[in-house]
């Protein structure tokens, strides 16, 4: 009987630590690493990495499929680019704990905040559950090709303990905020890995009305910080616009000070931010200095917007001549779209903002009007592109005017072409600012909304794209080393969730591993699926270079394709690798 269930063979390994890359075999045996270095004796099965790099199973603590992972089991895109561990529940949106009549509620809010069709998550979600430790036992139901760990969301708490006095700007009573702690210490204690909350104007249900939490007070905050701590584990998350006037750090350091707990958030450059991102970093190290444990999570890359005429955004969505047309199906507007006379018309359009969100007009502007900030994806795009390669400059180098560029870039592919707009992330035309940040302790790379945004972007693809672009292929700055990029998604990302059980290639470790080709490491175009229960749209993008990625010891994907097992389960709390070492 071979000694091992499957042995890699000479690959070129990162550990996960930041150590030095080095040549070597990796046994696994129950899903556990069992030896790394040369290893002697057979295995049922062998893979021969030579030339390949080795790394742990990426670790994306930022995700939305909280529907999702209720039904499907390949978990994608964020499988398709090393994702082996995602955790979701982010921005205080999610379905539990959930009353009856509630339902409709929690979907309308989720697809407000998150632009995950509604009508998939109406069709796919059984609601078999109504407490979060319910919600957990029924998430523990179906295995999938990736682990899920959970958030208790602000959203779904509030709503279940006020009912019908969720509103904007509803203020709890002392014995609200008191059940909305039990509720979260309870929901900790079932195996919740934190609690999230959102405080931004940028995330609203698909009524237009603001999140709950966005008005929350310090006191109901802590509150429910305290109640974590009670359950002695647990991150506090946190997207916040971060107002002057609302002093979060200082909530936030005490919260940290008091509990224990690590404080988490959505650290971006903004226009919807009054506080620059160099201040948000220099307040939180202040806080820092004074004992706390607050944590930014930052992106990769441009957050933004992928436009396109079948996506939830693009920049003629508020022409009389488009609101006249959005509602049809799709080989109507096609036809339109493709009519000379129909396209004149439009370009010859002012946009009617009557209908647009008041309080974020600078974002529509930008959407609607940004030539000079939107960017032709280009069969190989550079998601750091210059100033040349936007709407404006090409427009303007080929003698037409820029939203008639534009209009016709839609077009491209029988109306299937995309546009690029980096609305956060990018007010310098350039990523120079991430490199420091993906250096410092106090930072954490995250913010991929992984099974969110289904029309508007695919960050999801972020750990593909920090290996080609930030280790491999970066021309406009400097680039991080490999040690480094594959500690940031795989060691750090777990630990800061209390996952120690992975994110290293050590014997005792999960065997969560990925084999890439690094030379042949690319991200493919996206594209629009209408894959999603119900018909609904999402966008996708797969990657080159995975030869293989393993969960739990078991191989999920061969060159890109999805082999069918599913050893992925729930998380339930912190893990430790004396725990694994003991299962060994």
């Amino acid at each position: 009987m071979p000694a091992f269930d499957l042995i890699i063979r000479g690959g070129t390994i990162v550990d996960g630590t930041g150590a030095a890359q080095f040549t070597g075999d990796i046994a696994i045996r129950n899903g556990l690493i069992a030896q790394v270095g040369t290893v002697r004796g057979e295995a049922a099965d062998e893979i021969d990495a030579a030339g390949m790099i080795v790394t742990p199973g990426f670790v994306d603590i930022h995700t939305h499929y909280d529907g999702q992972a209720t039904w499907d089991q390949e978990m994608a895109p964020s499988s398709w680019h090393g994702v082996t561990t995602v955790v979701m529940g982010n921005c205080g949106v999610g379905f539990a704990p959930a009353a009856p009549d509630r339902h409709e509620w929690l979907i309308n809010l989720m697809e407000g905040v998150e632009d995950i069709p509604g009508t998939a998550l109406a069709e796919g979600m059984t609601w078999d559950w109504e407490t979060f430790p319910e919600y957990l036992d029924a998430l523990e139901k179906l295995p999938r090709t990736v682990d899920v760990g959970t958030h208790v969301p602000h959203g779904a708490v509030r709503a279940y303990v006020l009912g019908d006095r969720e509103q904007p700007g509803a203020t709890p009573t002392d014995d609200d905020i008191a059940r909305m702690s039990a509720i979260v210490e309870e929901g900790v204690r079932a195996g919740a890995l934190g609690f999230s909350t959102s405080r931004t104007v940028l995330h609203k249900s698909v009524d237009g009305e603001l999140v709950p939490g966005t008005t929350a007070t310090a006191e109901e905050l802590v509150a429910i910080g305290r109640a974590m701590g009670r359950a002695g584990h647990g991150v506090f998350e946190m997207a916040s616009d971060l107002k002057r006037e609302w002093n979060e750090f200082k909530w936030m350091g005490q919260l940290s000070r008091e509990t224990g707990l690590p404080v988490t958030f959505a650290a971006l450059q903004s226009i919807a931010k009054e506080m620059p991102l160099e201040e948000q970093i220099e307040i939180m190290r202040a806080e820092n200095d004074n004992g706390a444990n607050i944590v930014a999570q930052i992106a990769l890359r441009g957050n933004g917007i992928v436009m396109a005429w079948q996506g939830s955004v693009h920049p003629f969505v508020y022409r009389p001549s488009w609101m006249a047309i959005k509602d049809l199906p799709w080989s109507e507007q096609q036809s339109k779209l493709f009519d000379p006379a129909f396209k004149a018309q439009l370009l010859s359009e002012a946009n009617d903002y009557s209908g647009a969100p008041q309080d974020i007009l600078q974002v529509v502007a930008v959407i609607t009007m940004g030539w000079a900030l939107q960017y032709e994806m280009d069969p190989d795009f550079d998601y750091e592109p210059e100033a040349s390669s936007s709407i404006n400059a090409r427009g303007i180098a080929n003698g037409v005017d820029p939203q008639e560029y534009a209009y016709d870039l839609l077009c491209q592919n029988d109306g299937t072409g995309f546009i690029y707009l980096p609305i956060l992330n990018y007010a310098d035309g350039n990523l120079d600012f991430l490199h420091p940040l993906q250096h410092s302790d106090d930072t954490v790379n995250s913010l991929s909304d992984g099974g969110a945004h289904c029309g508007t972007i695919c960050d999801a693809a972020s750990p593909t794209f920090m290996l080609q672009h930030w280790v491999r292929d970066r021309k406009r700055g400097d680039r991080i080393t490999l040690e480094n990029a594959v500690k940031r998604q795989c060691s750090d990302t777990a630990k800061l969730y209390g996952l120690d059980d992975r994110g290293v290639i050590a014997p005792g470790y999960l065997a969560d591993l990925n084999i890439i080709d690094l030379d042949a490491i690319k991200l493919g175009k996206p594209w629009l699926a209408f894959d999603l229960p119900a018909g609904g749209k999402r966008l996708l993008q797969k990657a080159e270079g995975y030869v293989a990625t393993i969960k739990s010891g078991q191989i999920t994907f061969r060159n890109g394709t999805w082999t069918g097992a599913a050893p992925g389960g729930l998380i339930r709390g912190p893990q430790h690798p004396a725990l694994a070492e003991a299962a060994e």
